[in-house]
């Protein structure tokens, strides 16, 4: 994969294809190939005219993994974000993010509003103002010695997770010390791209994708029917609703 340094350090990225660029911001344990490639993202987008771009945030896939929680806000990875754009020499784009992605890329309209000309916000719902409230849970399943330790739900979910994409789960844990960072809603109130704000029927990760997008002056809501936080990341009605979407405001 190729990749550039971003205030030093070091970010992988992949481009798929020609077409309209899209910025795909992946989750917390994932990676631009398990979040998009794996769930189908990448080709469906490609059949819709665009051409995918994915960043592996720090401390995740092919990018450098980093121990000091200091290094992982959201904010910061939204400046990753922001200077991949700078290498790639793309000014205005859509971008869509999942669950930490979602995070990340709302700082990123929040804080460089001119390179985002709207977004999709997956696995993400009212949290974003007020956090997650597992982290704790998280981290202690992460830093577990072995599986078998890890006797909460969210935490075995997640550590399944991390172990099956050979992920650095010392890197992971110091990154969910810090990039579950709340966005107050004064600054939810400033994000004016025209946002599509959607979450799982069963995400208790999320928080209300409904509460969130009534925050946004143009936000929109989807309610995915059946899915929790893992399984509606790749779902078809999510897709269907995404590109139709972007095909309106794209």
């Amino acid at each position: 994969m190729p990749s550039f340094l971003s205030d030093g350090i070091e970010i992988a990225y992949e481009i798929y294809g020609e077409g309209r660029p899209i910025l795909l911001i992946h989750g917390f344990a994932s990676s631009g190939v398990i979040n998009w490639v794996g769930t189908g993202w990448v080709e469906t987008l490609q059949k819709a005219g665009f051409a995918p771009i994915t960043i592996d945030n720090r401390g995740h896939g092919a990018s450098r993994k980093l121990y000091d929680p200091k290094l992982y806000f959201a904010h910061d990875m939204a400046d990753d974000a922001a200077r991949l754009l700078d290498r790639l020499g793309h000014d205005r784009l859509p971008v869509m993010g999942y669950s930490m992605g979602a995070r990340i890329s709302a700082y990123l309209a929040l804080r460089h509003p001119q390179r985002v000309t709207a977004a999709v916000w997956g696995g993400m719902g009212i949290n974003l103002e007020t956090g997650l409230e597992d982290s704790e849970e998280i981290i202690a399943a992460l830093t577990a010695d072995t599986l078998e330790e890890v006797k909460g739900a969210t935490g075995r979910q997640f550590r399944i997770f991390a172990d099956h994409s050979k992920a650095d789960r010392a890197a992971l844990a110091a990154c969910m010390i810090s990039s579950r960072e709340p966005m107050s809603r004064a600054d939810i109130r400033r994000i004016g791209q025209p946002t599509l704000v959607a979450a799982g029927e069963k995400d208790d990760m999320a928080g209300d994708p409904e509460a969130l997008a009534k925050l946004l002056p143009h936000g929109q809501a989807l309610v995915i029917p059946k899915r929790n936080h893992m399984l509606a990341t790749g779902d078809a009605k999510f897709k269907a609703a995404a590109l139709a979407f972007l095909a309106a405001h794209t």
